[in-house]
């Protein structure tokens, strides 16, 4: 049940049953040339959905862009202040829990959210207190990281061993490529050019192209 797919009335009939809401975050940043800039954001997204279709939560609309002020040498890449990210999360939260909702789960596909994600918790805590909002002392966030799950664990290990790495990973990759079939890409080892055209990078940092996973995962 997506949030931006429903009309309000479906959404105050979902509030009599349920008060939970799932927001997926992610990341706008380079993931070596064979992964999608919105990598993160995208399976964030993915994760999200299937989660929300297997326990009947609503799903909300994803946050994007992230913390990848590392990241902003290749061109693409996007990323937020903290204070942004801290307001915005606020910015998500407070009209929601106005209507009733007191369960935020984000589901997380970028490591480098989760130290401000934290933070913005704490912010909204209070920002929701002073403001008044009627359940405020009831309202928890909640983050949750889709890769650091067993099961995501489990087959990482299965069909990628060792080579799983932690950032553009296989698994990732993978993911996005089964959501996007239509925009696998593929690259060589070493770019023309050398390594010099991608900054801060050893050639033992460039991905090659990764397999999928089979259909239906």
């Amino acid at each position: 049940m997506l949030l931006h797919l429903c009309t309000w009335p479906e959404v105050e009939t979902y509030l009599t049953q349920s008060q939970g809401i799932i927001l997926p975050i992610g990341s706008t940043e380079q993931h070596g040339p064979t992964g999608l800039i919105g990598t993160d954001a995208i399976c964030a997204k993915v994760i999200a959905k299937g989660v929300g279709e297997a326990t009947e939560a609503l799903v909300g609309p994803t946050i994007n862009v992230g913390m990848a002020l590392h990241h902003t040498a290749f061109p693409g890449s996007m990323t937020l202040r903290p204070s942004t990210l801290i307001a915005l999360v606020q910015d998500y939260v407070k009209p929601l829990a106005r209507y009733g909702f007191t369960r935020f789960f984000f589901i997380n596909g970028h490591g480098g959210n989760i130290a401000t994600l934290k933070a913005a918790f704490a912010e909204t805590y209070a920002a929701l207190t002073e403001a008044q909002i009627p359940q405020a002392s009831q309202v928890r966030c909640t983050v949750a990281n889709w890769y650091m799950c067993r099961s995501v664990y489990t087959l990482a290990k299965e069909f990628y061993g060792d080579q799983e790495g932690s950032h553009a990973t296989p698994s990732e990759v993978a993911l996005t490529q089964y959501a996007y079939p239509d925009h696998i890409k593929q690259a060589e080892l070493i770019p023309p050019g050398g390594p010099s055209r991608l900054p801060h990078l050893r050639p033992s940092g460039l991905s090659p192209a990764l397999p999928r996973w089979p259909h239906g995962l």
